[in-house]
């Protein structure tokens, strides 16, 4: 039997007979990255299979609502370079004057005075992450003597 070229690391190999489409050599890594492929094509042609990832994953999360914020707590490299990559996304997408801040800032401070009336809001900053929306609102005073509670 002739050899091929593996698909993935581009050794030379001799395909098993029982396998005759053989792409990808026996070495763990080369094993690895052919299910890996197999998976995103899957994803990317079934849908059924694609809804059945995504639940198996937030049912996951469900259970390991914490591991995020460990892992990152375990590993400050990890969060160092992540806000640096960060910061190069932001800037390719071109945002002007953008800090480095993506999160979305839901400032709540005292209100002085009369505050009913109708408003447009909109974000702070023109941030490329942050949802752009704006709202008309009104905002009516329903009782001065109520103090926010949570």
């Amino acid at each position: 039997m002739r050899y091929r070229r593996c698909a993935s690391c581009g050794a030379s190999f001799r395909p098993c007979p029982q396998v005759p489409k053989q792409r990808f050599c026996s070495q763990l890594d080369c094993q690895r990255e052919r299910r890996r492929r197999w998976k995103r094509r899957k994803r990317q042609s079934d849908a059924d299979y694609r809804d059945n990832q995504a639940r198996a994953q937030r049912a996951w999360s469900e259970r390991h609502q914490e591991y995020w914020r460990e892992y990152r707590r375990g590993h400050p490299q990890y969060t160092e370079r992540n806000r640096q990559q960060q910061r190069v996304r932001n800037a390719r997408r071109g945002a002007p004057g953008n800090s480095g801040v993506i999160a979305k800032r839901n400032v709540w401070g005292a209100l002085d005075g009369e505050f009913s009336g109708t408003y447009v809001l909109t974000p702070v900053a023109q941030e490329p992450i942050a949802k752009r929306n704006a709202w008309r609102v009104r905002i009516t005073t329903i009782s001065r003597d109520l103090t926010p509670t949570g």
